[in-house]
């Protein structure tokens, strides 16, 4: 994937070697097309200007911090949005606390604390619709007068649709996802849906039936559709295991549990407890169901696993991305 992102915690921490960058602002949660197309501009103008290439998000979510009793779906928590970042070719990520004193601060002190005092930026790439500061006080055109005032460039990237020119959107993704449309989602990314997690212990059904799985605890707002994924997965190593999960809560065996996704990974025998690993989704084969017994559960897994053969050998990327992410070996 290249040299490793700096992720960096705040925008007063910026190391100085990385000051006068390029800064591209944004939440950018997923990281999906439209996030690309904003992306990409800023790493042709710092490639063009010879300088750094940063990414300014923050954490939590802003939606989170305002409506902290609506749980949010995050398709990338930090550090998988780090993951991705360093797969496009930024130097670092400032992930700024978004607390309340930070959310007050107005538009014009963004601009002069945030991007003059603590980034030097020489440049700042943000979307058509990026507000900023206090109550949403900064927009494009008062940033564009900002940056002449104070010295720094603006580009502000034009909405970027999909093929039947909809306007691609995290929230619109979330909502494919929580219905297993996984095709779209993934076309929309621009790459395999990808969760990160490290890998717990089990009650060891899986191996006692002849499917050890590497179990994964998703965020409790994870709303994911529960069924059954042909999936990729990634060891901390970069090594790749082709494979099929289950997402959900095993109502056969365990109907009151906890939702984990537990994947049978093929033609494999090792030790994966307290790795951080990541799993990407390449189809969704079937939803969850509950069988009659053990034994009616065991022949669904072989055909599951059947199926899922089937469609890993057939797949191609869906974009440089998705090549790095799902497909090169480490």
């Amino acid at each position: 994937m290249g040299a490793r992102i700096e992720r960096i915690t705040a925008y007063d921490k910026l190391p100085r070697p990385l000051r006068s960058g390029v800064i591209a602002i944004g939440n950018f949660d997923g990281v999906h097309r439209g996030h690309q197309a904003v992306l990409e501009r800023a790493l042709e103008i710092a490639r063009r200007e010879g300088r750094p290439a940063i990414v300014l998000t923050f954490e939590p979510h802003p939606r989170a911090f305002f409506q902290p009793d609506r749980p949010l779906f995050r398709l990338t928590p930090a550090p998988a949005k780090a993951h991705l970042l360093q797969a496009l070719g930024f130097n670092a990520v400032v992930e700024q606390a978004f607390d309340a004193s930070f959310s007050g601060l107005t538009a014009e002190q963004f601009v002069e604390r945030v991007l003059v005092e603590g980034l030097g930026a020489g440049h700042v790439v943000t979307g058509f619709d990026f507000h900023y500061g206090k109550a949403r006080g900064g927009t494009p055109e008062t940033l564009g007068r900002a940056g002449e005032a104070n010295g720094f460039g603006v580009t502000v990237v034009d909405a970027f649709g999909d093929e039947g020119g909809n306007t691609i959107s995290s929230s619109r993704i979330r909502e494919l996802l929580r219905q297993g449309e996984l095709p779209e989602a993934n076309g929309l990314l621009g790459y395999r849906f990808t969760v990160e997690a490290e890998i717990i212990g089990g009650k060891q059904l899986g191996r006692t039936l002849g499917f050890p799985t590497a179990n994964m605890a998703l965020s409790p707002a994870s709303d994911l559709a529960h069924g059954i994924y042909a999936v990729r997965f990634r060891r901390a190593d970069g090594s790749l295991y082709d494979g099929v999960a289950n997402f959900g809560r095993r109502p056969t065996v365990d109907e009151d549990g906890a939702p984990l996704l537990e994947t049978y990974l093929f033609d494999f025998d090792d030790d994966l407890y307290g790795e951080t690993c990541a799993v990407s989704l390449f189809a969704y084969q079937r939803g969850e169901e509950k069988f009659d017994g053990l034994e009616a559960l065991t022949e669904q897994m072989k055909r599951d696993e059947e199926t899922a053969r089937a469609i890993l050998q057939k797949v191609e990327p869906l974009s440089p991305l998705d090549l790095q992410i799902a497909f090169e070996r480490s």
